[in-house]
């Protein structure tokens, strides 16, 4: 018997979750879930009704995508992604919450610029910009931001950048972001990241 993980296979807080439990090589069942129509048993377990929801053999639910990282990764961290070259785990996770409270919501506002009433599409990609500078300057000495190895932020932040490059792919690629591109391009290409975006049957 296995953990369940129910997922989409398009959305970054799943995609960071799978990229966790392939990692810590878990064993776990996917579930990937029509939005449209969600299966009952993920409502019973997290009645919010949202992706990622993983649920362990004895029935613990854990609803939140950086809590499956976590869960993951405390059971088997073979490439130390908890364990960054620089810095530590809570410097790490004070700019997944940046990124997870600010970046998202500009992102959100950008590319569903119709679903908020007071959205500024061209505002909000500016916003985006500033905080896509932070991790670029930390890429200006390193290969990955904590060092040269990937960590737990790099594979929980790329997700969302990669959905924020996708809206507008040419601009995205004028932007004087190299370093940025660079990284993003290495996660995106990596056996890994294209492992987890296999499709799975709804």
């Amino acid at each position: 018997m296995l953990p369940t993980l129910y997922s989409f296979r398009r959305c970054p807080y799943a995609m960071r979750a799978r990229l966790a439990l392939d990692v810590s090589s878990q064993g776990f069942r996917v579930v990937e879930v029509a939005l449209r129509d969600k299966p009952a048993e993920m409502l019973r377990a997290s009645p919010k009704g949202t992706v990622p929801v993983l649920i362990d053999t004895d029935g613990t639910v854990i609803d939140e995508s950086l809590d499956i990282m976590l869960w993951a990764l405390r059971r088997s961290d073979p490439e130390q992604w908890l364990a960054p070259e620089l810095d530590d785990l809570a410097t790490m996770r004070s700019l997944i919450r940046h990124f997870d409270e600010h970046f998202k919501g500009h992102l959100d506002r950008y590319k569903y610029p119709n679903r908020f009433v007071d959205a500024d599409a061209k505002l909000s990609r500016s916003e985006a910009v500033i905080s896509l500078q932070l991790l670029e300057s930390r890429l200006q000495s390193s290969s990955y931001l904590f060092g040269n190895r990937v960590a737990l932020a790099d594979m929980a932040i790329a997700p969302f950048v990669r959905q924020f490059s996708k809206v507008d792919p040419p601009w995205f690629a004028s932007l004087p972001l190299p370093n940025t591109s660079r990284w993003l391009a290495a996660i995106l290409d990596s056996p890994r990241f294209v492992r987890i975006m296999q499709p799975n049957a709804a």
